[in-house]
């Protein structure tokens, strides 16, 4: 499982905000570095005058007064002076480089003999070494005075500058993914034969140029789609007034000419009726037709197969309870109803129908007994005008699996033509169940 978004939405945010972070990690690394000597100088000030005043007043003070004052540096300030010990257990200074500043700092101003050391017997804190006459003494100062006050603050406002810049940031990335979630919308519903309503030209110019070239590309393929449309009607006109006339005018004919002869002109007409019928159905898809909300695709099957078997011809029927689909009734019949003509076509009276669901997506499976399709050739059959002829014969126009595949990708579904068990073939239509 990746945790890299898919979405443009999220992966655009995820990016701003490692930017983001980068920068201000960056920027606090930047200010520290920046800081650091200014820093020093002033932890050294600090440390230097306490350190003075402490020598003044030990000085200046009587000798029967000094512990007094001792008693109320501690008390009062905090700070605590210890004579000097020999082999005193002083930790050495650990390798920072602030720490080293102020070393340096200090040795300056208070003379060379200065020590800094963070712990001394035991006893952490800034411990301080100085001298009188001969004397070597040690100054506890609290770390609170030389410390920042409330650290914790700093991050807080840091976090919450981040927080903001995150949240403009996904404001900016979700209005301009707005007008190109719209844009796929429209492009899904063109993908399943449907017209999109234009789409608002709005946002940047980059968008409104994008929105504005996708708008005029579905108007000239709704322009294409109606003049193909207009054609294939003219001509299915123009050549079955003609048809009409011969199938009218061989029924006229005696029975004296040769009877063959004629019925197999009356087959070749009907032959040449149904292609021109397959040429407009297929031309006609692009209308769409009303969707059901509520569709049942086991009445649709069965209404299918009780026309069959009104005409002579059985077809079986294994129907699985399914939940109400999204369907355009009309042209699931019509699929319904390609798939059996091209089972019965070239697989003989053994054609069986199923239905049921699997993997969230209802389907519906027709099933023959014929030569079959190679599965190398299985995706090439569903073209139009594609015919297998070595395999199942050459009749037909080549598009019944066309409109069938056209039909099923209008309901958002797909087509499979598959072996089946023992021979023949499994044509599959699977369409999605739309979760409630």
């Amino acid at each position: 499982m990746s945790i890299w978004p898919r979405t443009l939405l999220w992966r655009t945010v995820l990016l701003i905000a490692l930017l983001l972070i980068v920068a201000h990690l960056t920027w606090l690394q930047i200010f520290r570095v920046s800081e650091r000597e200014p820093r020093a100088q002033q932890i050294a000030q600090q440390i230097v005058s306490v350190i003075n005043l402490t020598r003044a007043a030990l000085i200046t003070a009587q000798p029967s007064k000094r512990l007094e004052l001792l008693r109320d540096l501690s008390q009062d300030e905090g700070i605590q002076v210890y004579p000097a010990e020999p082999n005193e257990k002083v930790s050495p200074l650990p390798d920072l480089p602030i720490l080293k500043l102020i070393d340096a700092e200090l040795r300056d101003r208070l003379g060379p003999d200065t020590r800094l050391a963070t712990s001394r017997h035991g006893i952490r804190g800034a411990w301080v070494s100085f001298r009188i006459d001969d004397d070597d003494y040690w100054v506890l100062i609290p770390r609170t005075r030389l410390e920042r006050t409330d650290p914790l603050r700093w991050i807080g406002w840091g976090a919450l500058v981040l927080l903001m810049a995150l949240g403009g940031a996904f404001l900016i990335v979700a209005r301009i993914n707005r007008p190109l979630g719209e844009l796929t919308r429209a492009a899904a519903q063109m993908g399943q034969g449907r017209r999109p309503p234009p789409v608002a030209e709005q946002g940047p110019a980059e968008i409104r140029t994008l929105a504005r070239t996708f708008n005029q590309m579905a108007a000239d393929l709704k322009r294409l789609d109606d003049e193909r449309a207009l054609l294939l009607a003219g001509v299915s006109h123009d050549l079955r007034t003609p048809l009409s006339r011969i199938r009218l005018g061989l029924e006229m004919l005696d029975d004296k000419g040769d009877a063959t002869l004629k019925t197999g002109m009356v087959h070749d007409i009907g032959e040449i009726d149904a292609a021109i019928g397959q040429f407009l159905n297929f031309a006609r898809l692009g209308e769409a037709e009303p969707v059901a909300a509520e569709g049942d695709l086991n009445a649709l099957v069965r209404g299918v197969a009780e026309r069959y078997a009104r005409s002579g011809r059985a077809v079986a029927t294994q129907l699985h309870p399914l939940p109400p689909l999204p369907l355009r009734p009309l042209m699931v019949q019509h699929l319904v109803t390609n798939l059996i003509e091209n089972a019965l076509r070239h697989g003989g009276p053994a054609v069986e129908v199923t239905t049921g669901r699997t993997n969230g997506c209802a389907f519906v499976e027709v099933l023959d007994r014929g030569p079959g399709i190679p599965s190398a050739e299985a995706e090439r059959m569903l073209q139009p005008f594609t015919r297998l002829d070595s395999a199942r014969g050459g009749s037909g126009t080549g598009l019944g699996l066309a409109i069938v595949d056209r039909i099923a990708h209008m309901h958002g579904g797909a087509v499979q033509l598959l072996p089946r068990d023992g021979g023949g073939l499994r044509a599959r239509v699977e369409l999605p169940i739309e979760k409630r």
